[in-house]
């Protein structure tokens, strides 16, 4: 038996995006019923390089499929200026869960960015109204085209608004998207206002206004992944309909955690996770419904959902690169 090697190309190019989206849901899911496995993220911190490692690991059954695998992954923000390498660097071991076979070494930052805009799309498609057409985005890095390229997969998206301080950044999104989307720069006040609004920033103090933001938006807040990020101001968050991914994530280093470790948001302010939306236990939008906030720090559950959609398309499309990593000989 031999393990796929799959590079960043080979990722995205068998990254069926309905396919990710669908299957992030389907974890959603299975974590709710019990089906998943799923252990705290662990750290290592290396304060003298300025960066940690995290691993995360993680098991699902959702039914038709089941998958297991591990997340190596790193945040070093000196990396651009210092090695001319990416903040954070992903690998993803994806095992057989029948014989804990490696079937595949694959690029995890690839996996993490799709992973991270099917997450969004899964929170828009339940929780923006239905005919929302406008979509804004805070952050113009790369976690930013996966929020668009996922959520326009759920709601007709037709106008987009891109704020971020490298002007740059943003002419590269428009360059990117502008054939296809109405796409133009704008103020993060403009950028609130749309019917869904996805903030991809790290910033540590609140850039969005309770003020800016509409009345019936759908905010994902996807930046804050650590302890002290925080992007929404503390009262866009008390008035929303409050929606997590995982209460200890969230917590400890989601948008939630600043005001939650000062006792400004409590237990009673979250309304759901989104599992339990998905799988049918809580309501999402309804037309009482007004902002909805979707915090998101992206689960190692998703990573498996993901990498078991790239995997089962690059193995029928002879992708990648065969080798020997498993010594069949011991037994």
């Amino acid at each position: 038996m031999e393990t796929l090697l799959l590079n960043p190309e080979d990722v995205v190019a068998n990254a069926r995006l309905s396919e990710v989206i669908g299957a992030v849901e389907d974890a959603f899911a299975a974590y709710e019923r019990g089906d998943a496995q799923m252990p705290a993220k662990s750290y290592i911190d290396l304060p003298q390089y300025n960066g940690d490692f995290r691993s995360m690991p993680a098991y699902l059954d959702a039914g038709d499929w089941d998958a297991a695998g591990i997340k190596w992954v790193n945040v070093h923000p000196d990396n651009a200026a210092s090695y001319d390498l990416p903040t954070v660097l992903g690998t993803i071991i994806y095992s057989d869960p029948t014989n804990a076979f490696p079937l595949a070494v694959m690029d995890g930052t690839s996996v993490t960015r799709l992973r991270t805009g099917a997450a969004a799309a899964v929170a828009t498609d339940h929780l923006a109204v239905e005919g929302a057409r406008s979509l804004g985005i805070v952050g113009a890095g790369v976690q930013s085209y996966t929020q668009l390229e996922a959520i326009s997969e759920v709601r007709p998206i037709e106008r987009v608004v891109v704020s971020d301080l490298d002007e740059s950044k943003v002419a590269a999104f428009r360059d990117r998207f502008g054939d296809d989307f109405d796409v133009r720069a704008g103020s993060i006040e403009e950028a609130a206002a749309c019917d869904v609004l996805s903030t991809v920033t790290p910033v540590e103090s609140p850039i969005v206004k309770r003020e800016w933001v509409g009345e019936r938006t759908h905010v994902n807040a996807m930046g804050a992944d650590a302890a002290g990020k925080h992007e929404l101001e503390d009262a866009v968050l008390l008035d929303a309909t409050l929606v997590i991914d995982d209460h200890s994530q969230t917590t400890h280093s989601g948008e939630i955690n600043v005001p939650y470790s000062q006792g400004v948001l409590t237990d009673d302010d979250i309304d759901a996770e989104v599992g339990e939306i998905v799988a049918g236990k809580r309501e999402g939008r309804t037309p009482e419904t007004g902002i909805s906030v979707f915090d998101s720090t992206g689960l190692a559950i998703q990573d498996v959902a993901t990498a078991h959609v790239v995997y089962e398309h690059a193995e029928e499309a002879g992708a990648g690169y065969p080798f020997d990593l498993v010594d069949t000989r011991l037994r």
